[in-house]
Formats: structure tokens, C-alpha cells, sequence
């Protein structure tokens, strides 16, 4: 059985020292928060964390730098995250930034089996440092690299007892990617089909196979909202019917 009754042991035997984890989620949508708080109580140092940004202070990954558990980062976005910010600026911080479409690609990739690919994103700027180039068809292109971590922790709207995955609008953002990137991959669901009262997912409902996922938990954590922004409520106009109409 893939289900474990919590966050803390579905990472049981998984974590260690100087790891690298790839992490699902777009801003505070789509995060593992539970499986990110477990990685943090666990203690674990030394991480180097792929995932397209770092929460913000005191939510998501935001929580393992503040904790010092983080040595490098591979990002496509600093901003929201104010201790992230800071240090990366003062090079307190070992970071990668990737541009966002070719963070996904290297994930996708790694998922795949495919150990490096060519992309015009990049090219002449910071990015292309020290990376190969090649001409094709009269366009320059840079090579980057496919990223494999250690473990990958992704955010699912449902999963079934094989372990399949159903993602829900734009917070299946990162995930899909993630979840196929390592060989080790921990699962966090809204929902949990009961395999004797649910079955199982419908296979053309399925986002992500139950082969690339090792380890699935519920989850009913509230899922905090990044910045709310609401109309202000509109004020009746009275409008005066004029005599005799």
C-alpha cells in the first residue's frame, strides 16, 4: 500500500543530509505544505531545493530557509520571499535562477530519461555562462542540462490507492514535472479514494500515472491564499423616477 497515515511517515527513511528535493507548486499554489513541514521538523541540512520558488516568509518552502536547512536553490523566481531575497543578494545563498519554461523543461526531461537538450532561451544573456552552443538552421542555441533530484514532493487534488493523480486547475502547475523527476516521489492529497467504497481514478482522469509515485498522505491542511484581492462592494444608486412617468 502506497497510503501512509501522515506527512511525517511518508518521508519515513527517505530524508538525508546534503539531498537534492524538487518541489511542486507555483507561488502558494499547488505546495506539499505538510510534507514540507515534515522535511523541516525532520532536521535535515545541507539541501539543495529545486522548485520554481521559495514560498514566502513563514509559508512553504520559506520555512526550510529559515530553519538554515538550505544550501542552494534552483529558481526561476526570488520575489515574495523576503529572507530569500536578502540572501541571495548579499551571496549568503547558493542559487541557480532558470528561466521558468526551461526549469520546467530540464524537470520534464529528467523525467524522461533525456540528459541534456538545446534551447534559445537564455542565449546571450548571464544564463548561456559557461554553457555549450551550437548553430542550427542559423539560430544559436545553449545546452542545458535534464535536473534528477533525490526526491520529489508534489501537491495532488486526489489520489487513489495505486498511487494515480488527478491535479486541480492551476495548481497543477509545477507538479506533473516534479513528480516524474526523481526516483522517489511523496504524494500530498486533498482527497484519497477508498479503493473498496471509490475505487479508483478513471484512467482517462489520470494526470500522473501511480508508477511514478511512491508514497501518497491525505492532507486537509488550509491552503493560505498568496495576495487576496476582492472588489469593494458597489453602493446602490438611487435613482429618483421622475412625476408622471
Amino acid at each position: 500500500m502506497k497510503a501512509r497515515p501522515d506527512a511525517r511517515a511518508a518521508l519515513g527513511g527517505l530524508l538525508h543530509d546534503g539531498m537534492t528535493i524538487a518541489v511542486g507548486g507555483f507561488g502558494l499554489c499547488g505546495v506539499p505544505y505538510a510534507l514540507i513541514d515534515a522535511v523541516r521538523d525532520a532536521g535535515v541540512r545541507d539541501l539543495t531545493v529545486v522548485s520554481n520558488n521559495l514560498g514566502v516568509d513563514g509559508l512553504g518552502l520559506g520555512v526550510l530557509l529559515e530553519n538554515d536547512q538550505v544550501s542552494r536553490v534552483l529558481a526561476s523566481y526570488v520575489g515574495e520571499n523576503k529572507l530569500f531575497a536578502t540572501r541571495f543578494l548579499n551571496g549568503e545563498l547558493d542559487v541557480e535562477l532558470v528561466p521558468q519554461g526551461t526549469l520546467a523543461e530540464r524537470l520534464r526531461a529528467g523525467g524522461a530519461g533525456i540528459p541534456a537538450f538545446y534551447t534559445p532561451t537564455g542565449v546571450g544573456t548571464p544564463v548561456a555562462d559557461g554553457k555549450p552552443t551550437v548553430e542550427l538552421d542559423g539560430r544559436t542555441y545553449l545546452l542545458e542540462r535534464a535536473i534528477r533530484a533525490d526526491l520529489a514532493l508534489v501537491h495532488a487534488h486526489t489520489a487513489d490507492a495505486a498511487g494515480n493523480l488527478r491535479y486541480r486547475l492551476t495548481a497543477r502547475n509545477f507538479n506533473p514535472v516534479v513528480a516524474t523527476a526523481a526516483p522517489v516521489t511523496v504524494v500530498e492529497a486533498e482527497h484519497l479514494l477508498d479503493p473498496e467504497r471509490d475505487g479508483h481514478l478513471d484512467p482517462d482522469d489520470v494526470h500522473t500515472p501511480g508508477v511514478f509515485v511512491t508514497r501518497v498522505v491525505r492532507t486537509d491542511r488550509e491552503r493560505p491564499i498568496e495576495k487576496r484581492t476582492v472588489r469593494e462592494r458597489a453602493v446602490p444608486v438611487a435613482f429618483a423616477v421622475p412625476e408622471g412617468a
